[in-house]
């Protein structure tokens, strides 16, 4: 009799080791990221001097990291596809270090800068004379290279010996260790990860309702799978046998797969999918000049235009 669960866990790890599916998801990633980043570029040369442009450096400081989330990560794991698939590979060669550290970096920065976004938008809307005196281009440029660095010392972190980066299963990807007697190292490291992301994805949560925004809290559930799953993997390293381990390996690939995605449909839920966008679309496709604004009103990439209208109001 055939057990049908060893034969799902068969027909995962057989799809664990196609590279077609890592191929695939890079190549969308890099051509959604593109034209993202060229609709922005464009964008932000027309508004560099509005209140829309320190969203527009936001949005496209997010995309620009996507963007290198899916050509430095893919292109490391392509080459260990090349090399052959390997459970048994050595735990701290120097491409596991950059790819594992390449995960943690690329994992951290989209939830920190849609936390900043967030609270960014947050603060134009509630507080919108404050917004103006306290936002700026160099400001915001000066969060986002703070926002690259801390993500960067917490990639780096193994160096100083505090966590540890392993292949994981199947043998093509890197991440901090956290199955096979996790030492405590790796449990604070892992926490560490996990604690920042979700204090990110809390923080856009309570900004957002406080704004009346949600946008920003779709995009950022799709990595949250990965940060439980690295709580609950390192958990069950203490208290259970090697033999029962092999449902969270299926756990921790489905995470980073989730993450994949995540950079994939960043561009389409912030730029690719507002509805100035389609309206040029809509344009394009059926050659109509006159559009009802009621269908399709333009969604404004910054917050502060109305919240500085309804304080008019008011006033």
């Amino acid at each position: 009799m055939i057990n049908l669960g060893d034969s799902t866990k068969s027909e995962d790890a057989t799809s664990a080791m196609n590279p077609t599916a890592a191929g695939l998801s890079m190549t969308l990633g890099v051509l959604s990221n593109i034209i993202a980043l060229f609709i922005l570029s464009k964008a932000y040369a027309r508004l560099r001097r509005r209140s829309k442009a320190t969203f527009l450096l936001f949005a496209s400081s997010l995309v620009a990291t996507d963007f290198a989330g899916h050509i430095i990560p893919g292109a490391l794991v392509l080459h260990l596809y090349s090399n052959g698939v390997s459970q048994e590979r050595k735990d701290s060669d120097a491409c596991c270090l950059l790819l594992g550290g390449s995960m943690v970096f690329f994992g951290l920065c989209p939830l920190f800068l849609g936390c900043a976004m967030a609270a960014e938008r947050c603060l134009g809307v509630t507080r919108p004379l404050l917004h103006a005196r306290l936002v700026s281009t160099t400001r915001t440029k000066m969060a986002v290279v703070t926002i690259w660095l801390v993500a960067l010392v917490v990639a780096l972190l193994p160096i100083s010996n505090l966590g540890e980066y392993t292949y994981q299963y199947p043998g093509t990807w890197c991440f901090i260790r956290v199955l096979r007697s996790s030492k405590a190292t790796d449990v604070v490291f892992v926490l560490l990860f996990s604690v920042l992301g979700l204090t990110s994805l809390a923080m856009s949560l309570v900004c957002n309702t406080i704004s009346g925004i949600t946008i920003v809290w779709r995009r950022s559930v799709v990595l949250h799978p990965l940060t439980i799953f690295g709580l609950m993997s390192v958990r069950h390293s203490y208290s259970s046998s090697v033999p029962e381990q092999d449902p969270y390996r299926f756990l921790m690939v489905m995470g980073v797969r989730l993450a994949s995605y995540n950079q994939i449909l960043d561009p389409w839920v912030y730029i690719l999918l507002r509805r100035a966008v389609l309206r040029k679309i809509y344009r394009l496709t059926t050659g109509r000049t006159h559009i009802r604004g009621s269908t399709f009103r333009r969604w404004e990439i910054s917050s502060f235009q109305n919240s500085e209208k309804n304080t008019v109001k008011r006033i």
